[in-house]
């Protein structure tokens, strides 16, 4: 029995579907290594200040393993602007799971998004495709998860505060994440401090729902208003 249990790992290893899930989990880890030192690496220098040999040798791999898991620095820029970007929607939206109000909510998504530089960083990668459309599809992609998982995020906390939201949740999400944007980019180029994009991004988003403390009030100053119009008219 002893023989068999031992003789067990030896077999399995030599199974080829074994060895490809093996070959694949490397392959994953590996790629995702590369991911973790290129970000901050481009992120500090940008795309044309950082070679692939910075990247290789931050990572303990070689050049050439970039060129196979990504095929060109570009690419792999592109994927970690992308990776980073969903990385901050995720934080945003934990950030946000505490809020009591819808007030306190958009609060929290704004000042989440506005605390480091995902958003200028994955606007750099749009930027890039402009002049490699072959990247393109990936950026596309990333956006349409974006979208989809905001609005998943917004239906939530609407339905679970009973919220009245003022717009379709895939279109606050859509919306909320073109304001991010186009705010960030231009702070970006006006040497804005974070806590002014986060203004800036309240200002311009303004109301996204009605917390139902607000829906109540509203609904008692209109009965209150056409009681009064009523006896006025009595």
């Amino acid at each position: 029995m002893a023989e068999n249990l031992s003789q067990e790992p030896f077999e399995a290893a030599g199974d080829p579907k074994h060895a490809a899930r093996a070959t694949r989990s490397a392959g994953r880890r590996m790629r995702s290594l590369l991911l973790d030192a290129a970000s901050p690496l481009f992120r500090e220098r940008g795309l044309s200040g950082t070679a692939i040999t910075d990247i290789a040798a931050a990572a303990n791999a070689f050049p050439s393993q970039i060129t196979y898991y990504f095929r060109t620095k570009e690419a792999l820029f592109v994927e970690c602007a992308c990776r980073e970007l969903l990385y901050l929607a995720r934080a945003t939206e934990r950030a946000a799971l505490q809020a009591r109000t819808a007030r306190d909510y958009t609060h929290a998504l704004a000042e989440t998004v506005t605390a480091n530089d995902s958003v200028a960083f994955f606007a750099e990668a749009l930027t890039l495709t402009r002049r490699r459309q072959d990247l393109a599809p990936l950026v596309e992609r990333t956006i349409e998860r974006l979208h989809s998982e905001g609005a998943r995020a917004y239906a939530s906390q609407v339905e679970r505060h009973g919220w009245r939201s003022l717009r379709a949740p895939d279109e606050s999400s859509r919306r909320f994440w073109a304001v991010a944007i186009g705010v960030i980019l231009e702070g970006y180029a006006m040497g804005r401090s974070p806590e002014a994009l986060c203004a800036e991004m309240l200002r311009v988003l303004g109301e996204q729902a009605k917390s139902t403390g607000d829906t109540a009030r509203l609904r008692l100053v209109d009965e209150r208003d056409a009681s009064s119009n009523s006896n006025e008219e009595g």
